[in-house]
């Protein structure tokens, strides 16, 4: 079968390897799609401090059943369609006992990678906790995504929306920001204003129900000024929740700045290790500021999820903005690294 590994940063090689085969609790699955992710234009860039490479390159994607091993696996069998997110805590952990599977150590050590296959086998404790049957009428691409999506609703939990009332502004329109949209929008915020670049995500974010979008590149420089304009985004009023996700220390920095005092500031675009920002200690204290970070997902929320997916609560499609064959994969990494695409679905046997 054809693999596709990311040897170290900037090198990725297309390489033919044995099918993998399922034991105990394990499920072999036949990859029908797989989506590009803003953590693997990361990987491939600089690396990654949980990924040891040479690696499988690719972690969202959905398939079909095709080897299930020795001791069968609850309520699956070979031919279903399935969709999963790619990892599972240990259970039993310090962290697991309180709730906290994402940060137990088995969470990351034990992801599935390799996406970007044909063929890929899902360990047992993944196989139990966060696999799940895909409907017929949910498209193999937008089943793929249920990774990226918990993050998202696991992170919107930390958030206190008030319906009707709550003014969001989300900041940065990559998939992880656009996929906030719907959620926000589900959890009844009054308006939802999107600070972004590039016309094709700007749309996109238009099309999955923001109130208002703002191109940065229009944005005025001075802090001030820029507040008057999303004063005027939130008719009046000023917004009341910041979502942060470009990943960027200037863009934090700037996210307590545009947040209205006694606002709620969620940090959840992802820096490189070590990075460090400014922290005013009065817009805590004197400004009431709320600060709070988001990382992955516990198996509740993928359930959650699961079903607003499969509930058609959710569409997510229109991040979906091309598909490539994975024999061009040096086409797929030229696309991400120009930036113009949201999410590119590949398909495995093309």
């Amino acid at each position: 079968m054809r693999q596709l590994q990311l040897l170290e940063p900037g090198k990725v090689e297309l390489k033919e390897v044995p099918i993998p085969h399922a034991e105990s609790g394990e499920v072999v699955l036949k990859i029908k799609a797989a989506l590009t992710c803003g953590t693997d234009l990361k990987t491939f860039r600089r690396g990654h401090p949980k990924f040891k490479l040479p690696m499988p390159f690719g972690h969202e994607f959905s398939g079909d059943i095709v080897e299930i091993g020795s001791g069968s696996v609850k309520n699956f069998k070979v031919g279903d369609p399935v969709m999963l997110a790619p990892t599972a805590p240990c259970g039993h952990c310090y962290y697991c006992r309180r709730n906290l599977g994402n940060l137990c150590s088995y969470t990351m050590e034990t992801m599935v990678h390799g996406g970007y296959a044909q063929y890929i086998k899902i360990p047992a404790h993944v196989a139990k906790t966060n696999l799940f049957h895909k409907p017929g009428d949910l498209d193999y691409f937008e089943a793929a995504a249920l990774e990226p999506l918990s993050c998202v609703v696991y992170g919107s939990s930390f958030i206190d929306v008030k319906p009707g009332q709550s003014n969001v502004l989300i900041i940065g329109a990559g998939p992880i920001g656009l996929m906030y949209i719907p959620v926000i929008k589900l959890l009844g915020a009054k308006r939802i204003v999107v600070l972004g670049r590039r016309s094709l995500r700007l749309q996109c974010a238009t099309q999955l129900g923001a109130d208002v979008v703002i191109d940065q590149k229009s944005c005025p420089s001075e802090l001030s000024k820029m507040k008057e304009i999303l004063h005027h985004a939130f008719q009046g009023e000023n917004c009341d929740i910041v979502i942060e996700c470009t990943g960027q220390t200037s863009v934090w920095e700037e996210s307590l700045t545009l947040a209205n005092d006694g606002a709620q500031v969620m940090l959840f675009g992802g820096c490189a290790g070590g990075t460090t920002f400014n922290l005013p200690l009065a817009d805590i204290t004197k400004r009431r500021l709320t600060i709070k970070g988001a990382f992955h997902f516990i198996p509740e929320y993928v359930k959650k999820t699961y079903d607003l997916l499969c509930n058609k609560k959710i569409n997510i499609s229109p991040i979906i903005t091309r598909k490539i064959p994975l024999s061009k994969y040096d086409e797929m990494i030229k696309i991400l690294l120009k930036g113009d695409d949201i999410k590119i679905g590949i398909e495995p046997d093309l």
